[in-house]
């Protein structure tokens, strides 16, 4: 029992690492620390632990990826914002001109 709430921690430092994709290689390694210690006193908890992580991990990847999605969206947009005024200006200059 005293050996839960280390797991726990662990766990705990495995989830807080898991939420930058570059660090997911440290957290599963602490994970799969973890998941070894865990395997040897309940392998069912152990595979569910696993199947929860896979997915934890999955969503962290595809949560990253939308927001770069996101924020290319928004490069974009700005962009096409900048030139849609500049083009406005340039016709306004034009009209003034003739």
């Amino acid at each position: 029992m005293n050996q839960s709430p280390n797991l726990s921690s662990r766990l705990q430092e495995a989830i807080h690492l898991a939420r930058q994709v570059q660090q997911h290689p440290a957290a599963d390694q602490a994970f799969q620390s973890v998941l070894g210690e865990l395997g040897t006193q309940s392998p069912v908890a152990a595979e569910l632990l696993e199947q929860l992580w896979r997915e934890y991990i999955g969503s962290q990847r595809s949560s990253q990826f939308w927001e770069q999605m996101s924020e290319v969206e928004k490069n974009l947009s700005d962009r096409m914002s900048e030139s849609h005024i500049q083009l406005k200006q340039n016709y306004l200059r034009l009209m003034q001109e003739q």
